[in-house]
């Protein structure tokens, strides 16, 4: 049987015996046109009547934005075409990125909205944070001021799996990335490195009920993605279009295999220069759910990105075993990408295909290949495999 699979923008294929294959998960499928995809569901919500019937012309918009969306400003301008719709003028519009904001974006903006206000959330200045309430367990939160003030909330954000909240995006995109920086410190301390299950996560119980404490006037536009840099799904409205957005990224990108298999091929598509360390790590990851212990994962990318100071752990161990211990009790959101390499290369063999150096890709308890045509030999040699199409989004469980 021919089995192809997306690597970086290219597109690899491979010959495997019928008996040996296991069947796995396709990616969704994609939309034609995002944006006109996205002007639809603020038009028609779930559950909601459309945004613009909300807001008047004296109103001051907050808008959460997530940068790391395929093509985000082709998705933020129907957003803002929308909220102006409602005679609410560019200059009352803010664009609130998180703390790890790098507008390289804001050009890309029509001329029409040179005058919307961008601001980056900065935790540590307590002048731009504001009190919001205390939560059912006594918390006192402060959040960004600008968000709390705003006359109506509107959060543009990707779903998907997150080690913090289970599910990120809609709540989980406000709290606790808009809060102060002692609460996202001790936030950042509860992360899980399993599958979510049907019952929230403690963060995202508390990003829930504080966008509850923030009132009726916020509202989701939530983007799960397809394959690739394409778009799936967009859904917009309140608490029940946030409940829709978690059940459809899990109809997307939540997949059950019958059997775990000798041999797992991972791809990562796309645009490479969207692709961190964390994104091949999330890959490594779901992979190593569903791979025989001792098997061996293929991880197919075309991503060559810069290792942060937190991979030096890797890179001076003797053995992935050495790096779990030194981190045991130590999990923390800034650390996963490192926990689940590790416990991935402790499980399976890895062997990558990417822009790294073949020296490097060693020390990262890795076998370089150079060409996906290579891994046709494993596939020869392998008992069992399975195909896992863009696995950094994916949740594979047996």
């Amino acid at each position: 049987m021919r089995i192809t699979m997306d690597c970086g923008l290219d597109r690899a294929e491979f010959e495997v015996a019928d008996d040996h294959l296991i069947p796995g998960p396709q990616p969704p499928a994609a939309l034609p046109d995002p944006a006109a995809a996205v002007r639809a569901a603020l038009e028609q919500p779930h559950g909601f009547p459309a945004l613009r019937r909300a807001l008047t012309p004296d109103d001051h918009v907050a808008i959460v934005v997530d940068e790391h969306l395929p093509h985000f400003v082709a998705l933020l301008v129907p957003l803002l075409e929308h909220v102006h719709s409602a005679g609410v003028a560019p200059e009352a519009m803010t664009l609130l990125c998180p703390p790890s904001s790098r507008q390289t974006w804001i050009d890309d903006l029509p001329d029409a909205f040179e005058d919307v206000q961008v601001e980056v959330h900065d935790p540590t200045d307590r002048r731009r944070l504001a009190y919001l309430g205390a939560n059912r367990k006594g918390k006192r939160l402060y959040l960004n001021r600008t968000l709390v003030d705003a006359d109506q909330i509107v959060v543009l954000s990707e779903r998907h799996y997150d080690p913090l909240l289970g599910y990120s995006g809609a709540e989980g995109a406000l709290y606790p990335a808009f809060s102060d920086q002692d609460t996202r410190t001790e936030m950042s301390q509860r992360v899980h490195l399993g599958p979510p299950e049907e019952k929230p996560w403690r963060a995202r119980r508390e990003a829930t009920e504080t966008a509850w404490l923030l009132g009726a006037s916020t509202f989701f536009v939530q983007i799960i993605e397809g394959a690739g840099d394409r778009v799936a799904h967009v859904v917009a409205g309140a608490a029940e279009a946030s409940r829709e957005g978690q059940r459809l990224l899990d109809a997307c990108w939540r997949a059950q295999v019958p059997r775990a298999a000798d041999l797992v091929i991972a791809g990562v598509s796309g645009d490479s220069s969207r692709h961190t360390f964390a994104t091949l790590a999330a890959a490594l990851a779901c992979a190593a759910r569903v791979v025989l212990p001792g098997g061996r994962i293929v991880l197919l990318s075309q991503a060559n990105p810069a290792l942060g100071s937190e991979a030096d752990l890797l890179l001076g161990a003797e053995d992935p075993q050495a790096v779990l211990q030194q981190l045991r009790g130590k999990h923390s959101v800034e650390l996963v990408p490192i926990l689940q390499w590790a416990g991935a290369a402790n499980c399976a063999n890895i062997n990558l295909l990417s822009g790294l150096p073949d020296e490097m890709v060693e020390e990262l308890f890795a076998t370089p290949l150079h060409q996906a045509r290579e891994v046709q030999r494993l596939l020869d040699a392998s008992s069992s495999c399975l195909f896992l199409p863009d696995a950094h989004k994916m949740l594979a469980v047996v």
